[in-house]
């Protein structure tokens, strides 16, 4: 189990950014299911075929709504790679690892002789849950306020190691709205156990005292760690490219799940 997931059952949740792109794809899914209502003589070929190809009966009807959303969100997704993560990767200053399939994205720099790594995960994008709202209400909280973008919270997990030193220092975090709050910071005498990505760090680190609370912290030594942080690169920039990286990981992923699911359907 990675740092990030340890961290899931730790925050708050805040749904408003997810809910505006949930109801895009919602208003998407029904403009197709309308372009293609008309299909019951279409449905009895798809079932004929279906029969003599040995497959399901639903097979060619599912694969055909699994393509016209695929076909939309192509068309709705620009194949350049967007202007702020080209201005990201100018900068020079993160690395950026990201697996396709995985939903996990990890950034690492150097600053002197520490190895810097930050983990976040689009999980906390597909978690959010669209709001609910009273009879009439709707429209009352929409005239009220405008949903930033990017406003849901995203958790982070800094880790700190240095060439020659033994422990590691690790910060957990939550990025929303230009800014990361701190919620914890830990430090290991065993920098593998601090750092790993395995079961049984993430199983060892469970027994570890995890630090004071950050905002328990003395006023003016918070402070310090915002210094600290801030020196490091991990300031609003970062902050506010995590999210909209996370939402651009989860749109090429969710692309490449409906093409999967599509030929998987198909073969």
């Amino acid at each position: 189990m990675s740092a990030i997931r340890a961290l899931r059952q730790l925050s708050i949740s805040s749904s408003c950014a997810f809910a505006t792109r949930s109801a895009t794809r919602s208003v998407a899914r029904a403009a197709l299911a309308a372009r293609a209502a008309p299909v019951s003589s279409a449905s009895r070929a798809f079932s004929v075929s279906a029969r003599r190809l040995g497959e399901g009966a639903s097979d060619v009807a599912l694969a055909q709504r699994l393509g016209e959303e695929l076909k939309y969100e192509n068309e709705a997704t620009p194949a350049a790679e967007p202007d702020f993560l080209k201005a990201f990767k100018a900068q020079g200053t993160w690395a950026i690892e990201d697996a396709p399939g995985m939903d996990e994205v990890t950034l690492s720099r150097k600053f002197g002789n520490e190895d810097i790594r930050l983990i976040f995960s689009i999980a906390d994008i597909q978690s959010e849950q669209e709001p609910e709202f009273e009879e009439g209400e709707e429209a009352a909280e929409a005239e009220e306020s405008e949903v930033p973008l990017h406003s849901y919270p995203i958790r982070c997990s800094f880790s700190f190691t240095k060439a020659g030193a033994s422990g590691a220092l690790t910060i957990d975090a939550m990025c929303q709205e230009g800014t990361f709050v701190i919620d914890n910071i830990s430090y290991y005498n065993d920098a593998k156990v601090g750092t790993e990505l395995t079961a049984e760090a993430d199983w060892k680190r469970r027994g570890y005292y995890l630090g004071p609370q950050f905002d328990t912290l003395d006023v003016s030594l918070q402070d310090e760690f915002d210094k600290f942080l801030q020196e490091r690169g991990i300031n609003q920039t970062l902050a506010y490219f995590v999210p909209e990286y996370a939402e651009y990981k989860e749109q090429k992923e969710y692309v490449s799940w409906l093409k999967n699911v599509k030929d998987f359907v198909e073969a």
